[in-house]
């Protein structure tokens, strides 16, 4: 078994819930020490945030990543126990393999050959690794970079571990993400008996022609590097829980994943005005996730695709597709980033998985992309 494959085990043998790190930053900097890593712990609430560096000079070169993982679910439907890294088939199951214990295991071990080959390489290598990426992200990578910057730490490049490839390791890589806006909206009505609706409002009557006007409005068409934005309800509740009541609120949550074609503040006002339109009494609240961001500059996606076909014999499809990630609080920075890491079919699944020679492979391609931007570049 390679060091790469024992240490992603080790990680994944943490329970690392989010926000908790159950010891996994200290056993990335146990590795990393020796070779000219120093630590600083940048936590915030009850996130804990580890920034390594090693080098003092740029360009600065970044892998970000994150140790908290997503909730296990019934534990009976588990093949395996989620905290103790099973390999069978091939397949390494555990929380957190795929999602993205085995990316920071190819972090650390890219890191270490990379410094031993190449010592006197120029500029910096970084590390920064969240314990708050799966929560709220309100503690984590977003406070750490303003906190960076603030102090005048230039970062250059940032590689995302998120799992970013589909059918196999590195067949796509993200170099941008949708933005994600998301609305709580309250519709008032009149309770009342549902056989005296003269003398009630029902406010899922009232919301329902505004509904369809919101499903079906076109909010942009996309452009080359984005799908269209698209608008989705997720929740949903009204009602006493009495057949014979009407109810005097409706509750619904609703997002927007949304491309560069569109700013958070012109979907919010198009919102507005279709609830305007309909003569709704509302109470409307927003909560920006993250805007849409897209890396345009070419030095570390070249650097990423060379990388891949110097690994995997062919260089990745660069997409925009999936949700959210911590890229989103680097790129308005100026920062270049791009987001390469296992397959991603059974995140946050029952049983999640990575192959055991990705693993391997993953180490491979961060080595030389470092290799291309801190020696031969």
């Amino acid at each position: 078994m390679s060091k790469t494959v024992e240490l992603a085990k080790a990680l994944i043998n943490l329970q690392s819930e989010t926000p908790e790190d159950a010891g996994c930053q200290d056993l990335i900097f146990e590795q990393l020490q020796e070779h000219g890593f120093i630590r600083e712990q940048l936590d915030f609430g009850d996130t804990k945030n580890l920034w390594l560096r090693r080098g003092e000079s740029g360009p600065l070169f970044v892998f970000l990543g994150h140790t908290d993982v997503v909730p296990t679910g019934p534990l009976e439907l588990w093949d395996s126990p989620p905290f103790e890294a099973t390999i069978k088939d091939d397949l390494l199951y555990g929380r957190g393999s795929a999602d993205m214990k085995s990316s920071i295991a190819a972090f650390i071990t890219a890191s270490q050959r990379f410094v031993k080959q190449h010592p006197e390489h120029k500029g910096s290598i970084a590390l920064l690794i969240t314990s708050d990426e799966e929560g709220p992200a309100t503690d984590g990578t977003v406070k750490v970079i303003k906190a960076l910057t603030q102090r005048g730490d230039k970062v250059d490049w940032c590689l995302v571990g998120e799992p970013s490839s589909g059918q196999k390791l590195g067949d796509a890589i993200r170099v941008g993400r949708r933005g994600s806006l998301n609305g709580k909206l309250i519709i008032n009505g009149i309770q009342g008996h549902v056989a005296y609706p003269d003398k009630a409002e029902n406010p899922i009557h009232r919301f329902a022609p505004a509904l369809e006007q919101l499903v079906d409005e076109t909010w942009d068409n996309g452009n080359q590097f984005f799908p269209a934005t698209s608008f989705q309800i997720s929740n949903i509740k009204g009602g006493a829980g009495a057949e014979n009541i009407i109810p005097g609120s409706l509750e619904i949550d609703f997002n927007f994943r949304y491309s560069t074609e569109l700013t958070a503040d012109q979907i919010k006002e198009r919102v507005e005005e279709i609830l305007e339109k309909n003569s709704l009494n509302y109470n409307l609240s927003w909560r920006l996730s993250g805007a849409p961001f897209l890396t345009t500059e070419k030095t570390l996606i070249n650097a990423t695709q060379s990388a891949l076909l110097k690994v995997m014999g062919e260089e990745a499809e660069a997409s925009t597709a999936g949700g959210t990630s911590d890229g989103r609080f680097i790129a308005p920075y100026g920062i270049e980033v791009v987001e390469l890491g296992p397959i991603n079919a059974s995140i946050h699944k029952v049983n999640e998985h990575v192959l055991v020679k990705d693993i391997d492979l993953l180490a491979d391609v961060y080595q030389v992309i470092l290799e291309n931007l801190l020696v031969n570049q």
